[in-house]
Protein backbone atom coordinates (compact mmCIF):
# COMPACT_ATOMS: atom_id res chain seq x y z
CA UNK A 1 0.00 0.00 0.00
CA UNK A 2 1.32 3.40 -0.95
CA UNK A 3 -1.25 6.01 0.02
CA UNK A 4 -1.93 8.52 2.77
CA UNK A 5 -5.25 8.89 4.53
CA UNK A 6 -7.94 10.05 2.10
CA UNK A 7 -9.85 13.26 2.32
CA UNK A 8 -13.42 12.71 3.48
CA UNK A 9 -15.12 10.55 0.86
CA UNK A 10 -12.15 10.82 -1.46
CA UNK A 11 -9.46 8.61 -2.94
CA UNK A 12 -6.19 8.15 -1.05
CA UNK A 13 -3.40 10.31 -2.44
CA UNK A 14 -0.07 8.60 -3.18
CA UNK A 15 2.67 9.46 -0.70
CA UNK A 16 5.21 8.89 -3.46
CA UNK A 17 4.70 7.68 -6.97
CA UNK A 18 6.13 4.17 -7.00
CA UNK A 19 7.62 2.20 -9.83
CA UNK A 20 5.13 -0.30 -11.19
CA UNK A 21 4.52 -2.59 -14.13
CA UNK A 22 1.21 -3.13 -15.92
CA UNK A 23 0.84 -6.45 -17.69
CA UNK A 24 0.15 -6.61 -21.39
CA UNK A 25 -3.36 -5.58 -22.44
CA UNK A 26 -5.44 -6.46 -25.49
CA UNK A 27 -6.68 -3.95 -28.01
CA UNK A 28 -10.07 -3.15 -26.50
CA UNK A 29 -13.13 -2.66 -28.71
CA UNK A 30 -16.02 -1.57 -26.49
CA UNK A 31 -19.60 -0.57 -27.23
CA UNK A 32 -23.06 -1.76 -28.19
CA UNK A 33 -23.11 -3.43 -31.57
CA UNK A 34 -19.34 -3.63 -31.91
CA UNK A 35 -19.34 -7.42 -32.06
CA UNK A 36 -20.28 -6.78 -35.69
CA UNK A 37 -16.60 -5.96 -36.22
CA UNK A 38 -15.54 -9.51 -35.34
CA UNK A 39 -15.15 -10.60 -38.95
CA UNK A 40 -12.71 -7.85 -39.87
CA UNK A 41 -10.83 -8.22 -36.58
CA UNK A 42 -10.30 -11.96 -37.10
CA UNK A 43 -9.42 -11.54 -40.78
CA UNK A 44 -6.57 -9.20 -39.78
CA UNK A 45 -5.06 -12.12 -37.86
CA UNK A 46 -5.63 -15.03 -40.23
CA UNK A 47 -7.90 -16.89 -42.63
CA UNK A 48 -8.58 -20.01 -40.54
CA UNK A 49 -10.25 -19.53 -37.16
CA UNK A 50 -11.08 -21.96 -34.40
CA UNK A 51 -14.07 -20.59 -32.50
CA UNK A 52 -14.65 -21.91 -28.98
CA UNK A 53 -18.08 -21.16 -27.56
CA UNK A 54 -20.65 -22.57 -25.19
CA UNK A 55 -23.09 -25.04 -26.59
CA UNK A 56 -25.63 -26.00 -27.48
CA UNK A 57 -27.63 -22.90 -26.53
CA UNK A 58 -25.40 -20.20 -27.98
CA UNK A 59 -24.76 -21.93 -31.31
CA UNK A 60 -28.52 -21.99 -31.87
CA UNK A 61 -28.86 -18.27 -31.20
CA UNK A 62 -29.26 -15.35 -33.58
CA UNK A 63 -26.15 -13.78 -32.09
CA UNK A 64 -24.04 -16.75 -33.15
CA UNK A 65 -25.48 -16.80 -36.66
CA UNK A 66 -24.78 -13.08 -37.00
CA UNK A 67 -21.18 -13.48 -35.83
CA UNK A 68 -20.62 -16.54 -38.03
CA UNK A 69 -21.91 -14.70 -41.09
CA UNK A 70 -19.66 -11.73 -40.27
CA UNK A 71 -16.59 -13.97 -40.14
CA UNK A 72 -17.47 -15.92 -43.29
CA UNK A 73 -18.25 -12.72 -45.17
CA UNK A 74 -14.80 -11.44 -44.22
CA UNK A 75 -13.26 -14.53 -45.80
CA UNK A 76 -12.60 -16.47 -42.59
CA UNK A 77 -12.92 -20.27 -42.57
CA UNK A 78 -14.47 -21.26 -39.23
CA UNK A 79 -14.00 -24.43 -37.20
CA UNK A 80 -16.25 -24.73 -34.14
CA UNK A 81 -15.78 -26.27 -30.70
CA UNK A 82 -18.64 -26.10 -28.19
CA UNK A 83 -17.81 -26.64 -24.53
CA UNK A 84 -19.65 -26.70 -21.22
CA UNK A 85 -18.52 -26.19 -17.66
CA UNK A 86 -15.11 -25.10 -16.43
CA UNK A 87 -12.16 -26.22 -18.56
CA UNK A 88 -10.33 -29.35 -17.47
CA UNK A 89 -6.97 -30.58 -18.76
CA UNK A 90 -8.71 -33.29 -20.79
CA UNK A 91 -11.03 -30.78 -22.47
CA UNK A 92 -8.19 -28.42 -23.41
CA UNK A 93 -5.86 -31.18 -24.56
CA UNK A 94 -8.64 -32.79 -26.58
CA UNK A 95 -9.40 -29.60 -28.50
CA UNK A 96 -5.70 -29.05 -29.17
CA UNK A 97 -5.31 -32.60 -30.53
CA UNK A 98 -8.31 -32.23 -32.86
CA UNK A 99 -6.96 -29.07 -34.45
CA UNK A 100 -3.38 -30.12 -35.15
CA UNK A 101 -2.46 -31.79 -38.43
CA UNK A 102 0.93 -33.33 -39.17
CA UNK A 103 2.35 -31.82 -35.99
CA UNK A 104 1.19 -28.29 -36.78
CA UNK A 105 -1.71 -26.04 -35.83
CA UNK A 106 -4.50 -26.34 -38.41
CA UNK A 107 -5.79 -22.81 -37.70
CA UNK A 108 -4.31 -19.31 -37.64
CA UNK A 109 -6.33 -17.70 -34.85
CA UNK A 110 -8.49 -18.76 -31.91
CA UNK A 111 -11.70 -16.93 -30.97
CA UNK A 112 -13.48 -17.37 -27.65
CA UNK A 113 -17.14 -16.31 -27.51
CA UNK A 114 -18.75 -16.88 -24.12
CA UNK A 115 -18.28 -16.54 -20.39
CA UNK A 116 -15.09 -16.83 -18.43
CA UNK A 117 -14.82 -20.61 -18.70
CA UNK A 118 -15.16 -20.46 -22.48
CA UNK A 119 -12.59 -17.67 -22.74
CA UNK A 120 -10.18 -19.57 -20.48
CA UNK A 121 -10.59 -22.68 -22.63
CA UNK A 122 -9.93 -20.74 -25.83
CA UNK A 123 -6.99 -18.93 -24.27
CA UNK A 124 -5.32 -22.17 -23.19
CA UNK A 125 -5.95 -23.77 -26.59
CA UNK A 126 -4.43 -20.76 -28.36
CA UNK A 127 -1.33 -21.19 -26.22
CA UNK A 128 -0.92 -24.90 -26.96
CA UNK A 129 -1.88 -25.39 -30.60
CA UNK A 130 1.63 -24.60 -31.84
CA UNK A 131 3.75 -26.48 -29.26
CA UNK A 132 1.17 -29.28 -29.00
CA UNK A 133 1.92 -30.37 -25.43
CA UNK A 134 -0.47 -30.82 -22.50
CA UNK A 135 -1.76 -27.94 -20.44
CA UNK A 136 -0.76 -29.96 -17.38
CA UNK A 137 2.87 -29.17 -18.22
CA UNK A 138 2.36 -25.51 -17.32
CA UNK A 139 -0.15 -25.34 -14.45
CA UNK A 140 1.01 -23.50 -11.34
CA UNK A 141 1.31 -25.72 -8.30
CA UNK A 142 0.60 -29.07 -9.99
CA UNK A 143 2.45 -31.25 -12.45
CA UNK A 144 5.95 -30.52 -13.76
CA UNK A 145 5.37 -26.72 -13.93
CA UNK A 146 7.50 -26.32 -17.05
CA UNK A 147 8.17 -22.81 -18.24
CA UNK A 148 5.92 -21.93 -21.16
CA UNK A 149 8.00 -21.22 -24.27
CA UNK A 150 5.19 -20.67 -26.80
CA UNK A 151 4.50 -19.37 -29.28
CA UNK A 152 0.78 -18.75 -28.81
CA UNK A 153 -1.63 -18.26 -31.67
CA UNK A 154 -3.48 -14.92 -31.78
CA UNK A 155 -6.51 -15.02 -29.49
CA UNK A 156 -9.66 -12.87 -29.79
CA UNK A 157 -11.93 -12.67 -26.73
CA UNK A 158 -15.65 -11.90 -27.03
CA UNK A 159 -17.31 -12.12 -23.59
CA UNK A 160 -21.03 -12.85 -23.35
CA UNK A 161 -21.14 -12.43 -19.56
CA UNK A 162 -19.88 -9.66 -17.27
CA UNK A 163 -17.73 -10.79 -14.39
CA UNK A 164 -14.55 -12.77 -14.82
CA UNK A 165 -12.49 -10.24 -16.77
CA UNK A 166 -10.79 -13.14 -18.58
CA UNK A 167 -10.80 -11.04 -21.75
CA UNK A 168 -8.05 -8.91 -20.21
CA UNK A 169 -5.94 -11.43 -18.27
CA UNK A 170 -2.91 -13.59 -19.02
CA UNK A 171 -4.15 -16.68 -17.20
CA UNK A 172 -6.47 -19.52 -18.08
CA UNK A 173 -7.95 -21.23 -15.02
CA UNK A 174 -8.02 -25.01 -15.39
CA UNK A 175 -10.01 -27.22 -13.01
CA UNK A 176 -10.31 -30.78 -11.86
CA UNK A 177 -13.14 -31.22 -9.38
CA UNK A 178 -13.28 -33.72 -6.53
CA UNK A 179 -11.40 -34.86 -3.46
CA UNK A 180 -8.01 -34.41 -5.10
CA UNK A 181 -9.22 -31.61 -7.37
CA UNK A 182 -7.62 -28.30 -8.13
CA UNK A 183 -8.17 -24.93 -9.78
CA UNK A 184 -4.85 -23.71 -11.14
CA UNK A 185 -3.69 -21.21 -13.73
CA UNK A 186 -1.84 -21.60 -17.00
CA UNK A 187 -0.32 -18.15 -17.07
CA UNK A 188 1.85 -16.22 -19.54
CA UNK A 189 1.70 -12.74 -21.05
CA UNK A 190 1.69 -14.23 -24.55
CA UNK A 191 -1.75 -15.70 -23.75
CA UNK A 192 -3.37 -12.27 -23.43
CA UNK A 193 -5.95 -11.64 -26.13
CA UNK A 194 -4.78 -9.65 -29.13
CA UNK A 195 -8.23 -8.08 -29.26
CA UNK A 196 -11.09 -8.02 -26.75
CA UNK A 197 -14.51 -7.12 -28.17
CA UNK A 198 -16.93 -6.07 -25.44
CA UNK A 199 -20.45 -5.65 -26.77
CA UNK A 200 -23.07 -5.14 -24.02
CA UNK A 201 -25.73 -6.33 -26.47
CA UNK A 202 -24.25 -9.83 -26.20
CA UNK A 203 -25.13 -9.82 -22.49
CA UNK A 204 -28.87 -9.53 -23.11
CA UNK A 205 -29.55 -13.24 -22.76
CA UNK A 206 -27.87 -13.60 -19.34
CA UNK A 207 -30.29 -15.07 -16.77
CA UNK A 208 -30.49 -13.42 -13.34
CA UNK A 209 -28.49 -16.12 -11.51
CA UNK A 210 -25.62 -15.74 -13.99
CA UNK A 211 -25.75 -11.95 -13.71
CA UNK A 212 -25.52 -12.27 -9.92
CA UNK A 213 -22.66 -14.77 -9.79
CA UNK A 214 -20.53 -13.08 -12.42
CA UNK A 215 -21.30 -9.66 -11.03
CA UNK A 216 -20.16 -10.66 -7.56
CA UNK A 217 -16.95 -12.00 -9.11
CA UNK A 218 -16.31 -8.62 -10.75
CA UNK A 219 -17.10 -6.77 -7.54
CA UNK A 220 -14.77 -8.99 -5.55
CA UNK A 221 -11.95 -8.68 -8.07
CA UNK A 222 -12.23 -4.90 -8.07
CA UNK A 223 -12.39 -4.57 -4.29
CA UNK A 224 -9.57 -7.03 -3.67
CA UNK A 225 -7.35 -5.41 -6.30
CA UNK A 226 -7.95 -2.02 -4.67
CA UNK A 227 -6.97 -3.46 -1.28
CA UNK A 228 -4.08 -5.58 -2.57
CA UNK A 229 -0.57 -5.11 -1.24
CA UNK A 230 0.45 -4.70 -4.91
CA UNK A 231 -2.09 -1.99 -5.72
CA UNK A 232 -0.78 0.94 -7.78
CA UNK A 233 -2.18 4.36 -8.71
CA UNK A 234 -3.03 2.91 -12.13
CA UNK A 235 -5.01 -0.04 -10.78
CA UNK A 236 -6.58 2.16 -8.09
CA UNK A 237 -8.09 4.40 -10.76
CA UNK A 238 -9.52 1.48 -12.71
CA UNK A 239 -10.72 -0.34 -9.59
CA UNK A 240 -12.65 2.67 -8.30
CA UNK A 241 -14.11 3.34 -11.73
CA UNK A 242 -15.17 -0.29 -12.01
CA UNK A 243 -16.62 -0.36 -8.50
CA UNK A 244 -18.80 2.61 -9.41
CA UNK A 245 -20.02 0.61 -12.41
CA UNK A 246 -20.94 -2.32 -10.16
CA UNK A 247 -22.67 -0.05 -7.67
CA UNK A 248 -24.74 1.59 -10.40
CA UNK A 249 -25.34 -1.39 -12.64
CA UNK A 250 -25.36 -4.80 -10.99
CA UNK A 251 -28.55 -4.81 -8.91
CA UNK A 252 -30.43 -2.79 -11.53
CA UNK A 253 -29.51 -5.25 -14.29
CA UNK A 254 -30.29 -8.29 -12.12
CA UNK A 255 -33.70 -7.00 -11.09
CA UNK A 256 -34.63 -5.88 -14.57
CA UNK A 257 -33.60 -9.25 -16.00
CA UNK A 258 -35.74 -10.93 -13.36
CA UNK A 259 -38.70 -8.93 -14.61
CA UNK A 260 -37.95 -9.96 -18.18
CA UNK A 261 -36.59 -6.52 -19.02
CA UNK A 262 -33.66 -5.48 -21.21
CA UNK A 263 -31.60 -3.04 -19.20
CA UNK A 264 -29.07 -1.27 -21.31
CA UNK A 265 -31.62 -0.11 -23.89
CA UNK A 266 -32.37 3.22 -22.30
CA UNK A 267 -33.38 1.77 -18.95
CA UNK A 268 -32.40 3.00 -15.55
CA UNK A 269 -28.85 2.19 -14.51
CA UNK A 270 -29.27 2.80 -10.80
CA UNK A 271 -27.36 5.56 -9.03
CA UNK A 272 -25.84 7.90 -11.52
CA UNK A 273 -28.97 8.47 -13.61
CA UNK A 274 -30.22 6.79 -16.76
CA UNK A 275 -28.03 4.58 -18.89
CA UNK A 276 -27.30 0.97 -19.58
CA UNK A 277 -26.77 -1.28 -16.60
CA UNK A 278 -25.31 -3.90 -18.94
CA UNK A 279 -22.87 -1.33 -20.30
CA UNK A 280 -21.74 -0.50 -16.78
CA UNK A 281 -21.20 -4.13 -15.87
CA UNK A 282 -19.36 -4.96 -19.10
CA UNK A 283 -17.03 -2.08 -18.31
CA UNK A 284 -16.67 -3.10 -14.65
CA UNK A 285 -15.79 -6.66 -15.59
CA UNK A 286 -13.12 -5.42 -18.00
CA UNK A 287 -11.63 -3.19 -15.30
CA UNK A 288 -11.64 -6.10 -12.86
CA UNK A 289 -9.62 -8.25 -15.23
CA UNK A 290 -7.02 -5.55 -15.83
CA UNK A 291 -6.74 -4.86 -12.11
CA UNK A 292 -6.38 -8.45 -10.95
CA UNK A 293 -3.74 -9.14 -13.59
CA UNK A 294 -1.56 -6.28 -12.37
CA UNK A 295 -2.39 -5.97 -8.65
CA UNK A 296 -3.49 -9.41 -7.48
CA UNK A 297 -6.44 -10.39 -5.31
CA UNK A 298 -7.14 -11.41 -1.71
CA UNK A 299 -8.73 -13.78 0.78
CA UNK A 300 -12.01 -14.32 -1.09
CA UNK A 301 -10.21 -15.62 -4.14
CA UNK A 302 -7.83 -17.54 -1.93
CA UNK A 303 -10.89 -19.46 -0.70
CA UNK A 304 -12.70 -19.57 -4.04
CA UNK A 305 -9.99 -21.78 -5.50
CA UNK A 306 -10.36 -24.75 -3.09
CA UNK A 307 -14.13 -24.21 -2.88
CA UNK A 308 -14.44 -24.60 -6.64
CA UNK A 309 -12.03 -27.52 -6.75
CA UNK A 310 -13.65 -29.53 -3.97
CA UNK A 311 -17.34 -28.70 -4.50
CA UNK A 312 -19.71 -27.99 -7.41
CA UNK A 313 -19.94 -24.29 -6.67
CA UNK A 314 -19.63 -21.72 -9.48
CA UNK A 315 -16.67 -19.41 -9.01
CA UNK A 316 -18.71 -16.20 -8.83
CA UNK A 317 -21.09 -17.72 -6.30
CA UNK A 318 -18.13 -18.77 -4.14
CA UNK A 319 -16.95 -15.15 -4.21
CA UNK A 320 -20.39 -13.73 -3.47
CA UNK A 321 -21.03 -16.17 -0.63
CA UNK A 322 -17.79 -15.31 1.21
CA UNK A 323 -17.29 -11.61 0.41
CA UNK A 324 -19.24 -10.22 3.37
CA UNK A 325 -17.52 -12.40 5.96
CA UNK A 326 -14.07 -11.86 4.43
CA UNK A 327 -14.58 -8.10 4.48
CA UNK A 328 -15.67 -8.18 8.12
CA UNK A 329 -12.73 -10.39 9.15
CA UNK A 330 -10.16 -8.36 7.21
CA UNK A 331 -11.32 -5.07 8.73
CA UNK A 332 -11.33 -6.50 12.26
CA UNK A 333 -7.84 -7.99 11.81
CA UNK A 334 -6.46 -4.74 10.44
CA UNK A 335 -7.99 -2.65 13.22
CA UNK A 336 -6.56 -5.00 15.82
CA UNK A 337 -3.10 -5.78 14.43
CA UNK A 338 -2.30 -3.01 11.94
CA UNK A 339 -4.39 0.06 12.76
CA UNK A 340 -2.14 2.39 10.72
CA UNK A 341 -2.60 0.36 7.52
CA UNK A 342 -3.72 2.35 4.52
CA UNK A 343 -5.99 -0.60 3.70
CA UNK A 344 -8.34 0.73 6.38
CA UNK A 345 -8.60 4.02 4.50
CA UNK A 346 -9.34 2.09 1.34
CA UNK A 347 -12.12 0.19 3.09
CA UNK A 348 -13.44 3.60 4.13
CA UNK A 349 -13.49 4.77 0.50
CA UNK A 350 -15.41 1.63 -0.46
CA UNK A 351 -17.78 2.26 2.45
CA UNK A 352 -18.50 5.78 1.26
CA UNK A 353 -19.01 4.48 -2.27
CA UNK A 354 -21.43 1.66 -1.43
CA UNK A 355 -22.90 2.97 1.82
CA UNK A 356 -24.86 5.67 0.10
CA UNK A 357 -23.75 8.60 2.23
CA UNK A 358 -20.66 10.58 3.17
CA UNK A 359 -19.69 12.16 6.44
CA UNK A 360 -17.92 11.14 9.58
CA UNK A 361 -14.47 9.63 9.82
CA UNK A 362 -12.86 6.55 8.31
CA UNK A 363 -14.17 4.23 11.00
CA UNK A 364 -17.74 5.36 10.37
CA UNK A 365 -17.25 4.98 6.62
CA UNK A 366 -15.86 1.46 7.03
CA UNK A 367 -18.86 0.55 9.16
CA UNK A 368 -21.09 1.24 6.13
CA UNK A 369 -19.42 -1.30 3.89
CA UNK A 370 -20.40 -4.65 5.39
CA UNK A 371 -24.12 -3.77 5.67
CA UNK A 372 -24.07 -2.49 2.09
CA UNK A 373 -22.50 -5.72 0.86
CA UNK A 374 -24.98 -7.75 2.91
CA UNK A 375 -27.83 -5.84 1.31
CA UNK A 376 -26.47 -6.38 -2.21
CA UNK A 377 -25.90 -10.09 -1.60
CA UNK A 378 -29.48 -10.44 -0.38
CA UNK A 379 -30.87 -8.50 -3.38
CA UNK A 380 -29.00 -10.84 -5.72
CA UNK A 381 -30.16 -13.99 -3.84
CA UNK A 382 -26.60 -15.29 -3.65
CA UNK A 383 -26.73 -18.86 -2.23
CA UNK A 384 -24.84 -19.75 0.92
CA UNK A 385 -22.01 -22.28 0.90
CA UNK A 386 -24.17 -24.92 2.56
CA UNK A 387 -26.31 -25.04 -0.59
CA UNK A 388 -23.43 -26.87 -2.29
CA UNK A 389 -22.81 -29.51 0.37
CA UNK A 390 -20.18 -27.55 2.28
CA UNK A 391 -20.33 -28.18 6.02
CA UNK A 392 -18.37 -27.52 9.18
CA UNK A 393 -16.46 -30.74 8.47
CA UNK A 394 -15.30 -29.30 5.13
CA UNK A 395 -13.55 -26.32 6.69
CA UNK A 396 -10.13 -27.77 7.64
CA UNK A 397 -9.38 -29.03 4.12
CA UNK A 398 -10.53 -25.75 2.59
CA UNK A 399 -8.36 -23.70 4.94
CA UNK A 400 -5.35 -25.92 4.25
CA UNK A 401 -5.69 -25.36 0.50
CA UNK A 402 -6.44 -21.63 0.61
CA UNK A 403 -2.98 -20.09 0.72
CA UNK A 404 -2.32 -19.74 -2.98
CA UNK A 405 -1.18 -16.65 -4.85
CA UNK A 406 -4.38 -14.70 -4.19
CA UNK A 407 -4.03 -14.94 -0.42
CA UNK A 408 -0.49 -13.56 -0.65
CA UNK A 409 -1.73 -10.09 -1.65
CA UNK A 410 -4.50 -9.87 0.97
CA UNK A 411 -3.98 -6.61 2.93
CA UNK A 412 -3.18 -8.57 6.10
CA UNK A 413 -2.01 -12.12 6.75
CA UNK A 414 -4.97 -13.99 8.22
CA UNK A 415 -4.62 -16.83 10.69
CA UNK A 416 -6.09 -20.26 9.98
CA UNK A 417 -8.75 -19.52 12.61
CA UNK A 418 -9.70 -16.29 10.85
CA UNK A 419 -9.93 -18.03 7.48
CA UNK A 420 -12.05 -20.75 9.06
CA UNK A 421 -14.32 -18.10 10.56
CA UNK A 422 -14.97 -16.68 7.07
CA UNK A 423 -16.12 -20.08 5.87
CA UNK A 424 -18.16 -20.77 9.00
CA UNK A 425 -20.00 -17.44 8.71
CA UNK A 426 -20.75 -18.18 5.05
CA UNK A 427 -22.28 -21.64 5.50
Amino acid sequence: MMSNEPAQGGVPEPAAWPAFTITRLPRIVFGRGRSGELGSVVRELGRRALVVTRGPGFVASQDWMRLLVAMETAGVQVELESVSGEPSPSVVDGIVARHRVDGKAAVDVVVGIGGGSVLDTAKAVAGLLVPGNSVMDHLEGVGPQHRYEGPALPFVAVPTTAGTGSEATKNAVISVRGKDGFKKSFRDESLVARVAILDPDLLAACPPELIAGNGMDALTQLLESYLSTKATPFTDALALSGLAGVRDGLAAWYEEAGRGGTSGQGGTGGQGGTGGARDRMAYAALCSGICLASAGLGAVHGLASPLGAQFPIPHGVACGATLVAATRVNIAALEERDPSSTALSRYAVAGWMFGGRAGGDDREARSLLVPALESLTARLSVPRLSSFGITEASIPALVADSRGSSMKTNPIVLTDDEIASILRASL
